[in-house]
């Protein structure tokens, strides 16, 4: 089995990541007999809903213990004592201390905790996750107009983990949209699934939120539900203007992923993000550090 390696913004290291629920992952996808539970259940949205309810029931709050201690998840940040989380999603969902994640003074920052990929142009996506696939825009954003509009210009690909803070926050300031929800099934978004099938990030279920940012123009965030991630949800009020790294929304409970977009030539993404990408590695970062700056 090949391990997921990443490469750490903070140590410059390459690191292994540890796969919560690795085995059943790679059995799903990896493993011919996998096919037939994957449709039947696991990419189905009352397999999320079950598996949700049973996070957020009260006798699920035994395995946030055990989940702090297995990941060396760090408590200092948390907001809230580990004991008072009511139920695992409510664990799942926690907020942090203002002071454990700095917002950079970068003209635009990280969406969330977890390991990113930056691409100079959304059309060097293509090929990357398997070769001679294609990173197909406009069925990631339901519009092939505004994918015309953004084939040149950056696009920054973040995977959260669960391992992994899970709230999400916004990457530039400006107006935000109203949410465009774009339905699908819910496959996994690890590494293990993307290899077999990279349409998943565009087939999932999806929502699509744009910012009138007047440094970078129009950004658009993608929202990428996935297996146990059936609801995305989303705590800002459109229409109000919002700065970087304010609070966008949640999700809960499994492994997510965003995309964020930018129109051609407003941003230059972190040289860190790009060489990293080159080099085929996600670049683990956390939220509120520098994404880019305008050009």
């Amino acid at each position: 089995m090949k391990p997921i390696r990443y490469r750490d913004r903070r140590t410059g290291r390459t690191e292994t990541e540890p796969v919560y629920g690795e085995n059943w992952i790679r059995f799903l996808y990896e493993h011919p007999l996998g096919a037939l539970p994957l449709h039947v259940f696991a990419r189905r949205a009352f397999f999320s809903r079950w598996y949700g309810g049973r996070m957020d029931h009260p006798h699920s709050a035994s395995l946030v213990a055990p989940f702090i201690a297995r990941y060396g998840l760090d408590v200092s940040e948390f907001a809230d004592p580990p004991g008072s989380f009511a139920s695992f999603n409510d664990f799942f969902a926690r907020k942090l201390l203002p002071e454990a994640r700095p917002i950079s003074r970068s003209d635009a920052v990280l969406p969330a905790d977890g390991r990113h990929l930056g691409f100079a142009r959304a059309a060097d996506a293509d090929g990357y996750f398997v070769k001679g696939h294609p990173f197909d825009l406009a069925r990631l954003l339901g519009d092939s107009t505004t994918a015309a509009s953004l084939h040149d210009g950056a696009l920054l690909l973040s995977r959260l983990c669960p391992t992994d803070y899970h709230r999400f926050h916004f990457p530039v300031s400006g107006l935000p949209s109203a949410v465009r929800h774009l339905p699908g099934p819910l496959f996994s978004v690890s590494p293990i699934a993307l290899a077999r099938r990279p349409s998943i990030l565009f087939e999932n279920r999806r929502a699509v939120i744009e910012i009138d940012s007047t440094t970078l123009g129009s950004v658009t965030v993608v929202l990428i539900g996935a297996t146990c991630v059936g609801t995305i949800h989303t705590t800002y009020t459109p229409g109000n203007r919002v700065e970087r790294g304010d609070e966008l929304g949640t999700f809960l409970f499994g492994g997510s992923a965003m995309a964020t977009l930018f129109e051609p030539g407003r941003i230059r993404l972190a040289d860190d993000l790009l060489a990293s990408t080159g080099d085929r590695f996600e670049l683990y970062a956390r939220m509120g550090e520098p994404l880019g700056m305008a050009r």
